[in-house]
């Protein structure tokens, strides 16, 4: 399952969302965001989905690979939706013991399950379409007006994309370590809650171990090539806002806009 996550993860083609300048890109994925939290009817979704399918046929990432990245969360989407459906106060439709299922728990919870599905779609073909170089050039750039109040943008920017990009790494280790476990006889499936949660103690402990070796060679590496953070560095590359930028953001603004609409009309 954890190598099902597509968080942090980047997939080489060449199309019109890849060639997007990170700015542009990062700036979309905000609007994004907050659009997901600004609708209240269900058939606002519409035009998110219309707007999410866009990016992803534009992007030519293949549709499996941006669904397989909604198994690992499938758990925490369950708990989210069990939780808003029996602690919602309303209209109760229907007693189950000390809980009541209620009219407005029902549709808080399709709510919140739905919002949960397309935040990770939409946040996943970030990272997907962006290199972790460009990202944090992105980052960065965005970042550096607020270095007159001494925001230290490019450090900011690189532990944001590193952490970005040792996600997948992480996830792959973990899977070595389990498989490693299982081997020797460890199991993590069966029992309760409690059971599973003390099973786990095995796996946290070479898992961190590996994080620091990783986070030290990392370290080595970096001053090895000189790195001196981001003072008189030069890039081969200069991000620059072009044509196709533009029209992404108008449309990434007239969809904003009506998503706006939607919620203050109907």
């Amino acid at each position: 399952m954890l190598k099902n996550l597509t968080i942090g993860q980047h997939y080489p083609v060449d199309s019109v969302i890849h060639d997007l300048d990170p700015r542009v890109k990062i700036m979309i994925t905000m609007f994004y965001i907050v659009s997901l939290f600004l609708i209240n009817q269900f058939l606002a979704y519409i035009l998110v989905v219309a707007f999410l399918g866009l990016i992803i046929g534009l992007s030519k990432v293949p549709i499996k690979m941006v669904i397989r990245g909604i198994r690992p969360i499938l758990v925490i989407i369950a708990i989210t939706f069990f939780i808003n459906l029996l602690m919602t106060p309303g209209e109760i439709i229907y007693e189950l013991g000390p809980f009541n299922i209620t009219r407005e728990g029902i549709r808080q919870a399709g709510f919140m399950a739905i919002r949960l599905v397309l935040l990770i779609i939409g946040t996943s073909m970030l990272t997907l379409t962006t290199s972790p170089i460009l990202l944090t050039d992105g980052i960065e750039s965005l970042l550096n007006p607020f270095k007159k109040i001494g925001l230290p943008a490019h450090e900011l920017a690189m532990m944001m994309t590193i952490a970005l990009r040792f996600i997948p790494t992480l996830m792959e280790e973990t899977e070595k370590i389990m498989k490693a476990q299982k081997a020797r006889g460890a199991d993590f499936e069966s029992g309760n809650l409690i059971r599973r949660a003390k099973s786990l103690v095995p796996l946290l402990v070479p898992l961190f171990v590996s994080a620091f070796r990783r986070a030290d060679e990392l370290a080595m590496a970096m001053e090895a090539r000189c790195y001196r953070g981001g003072d008189h560095r030069t890039r081969m590359r200069a991000l620059r806002i072009i044509k196709i930028d533009y029209m992404a953001m108008m449309i990434a603004s007239i969809y904003f806009a009506t998503v706006i609409a939607s919620r203050v009309y109907f």
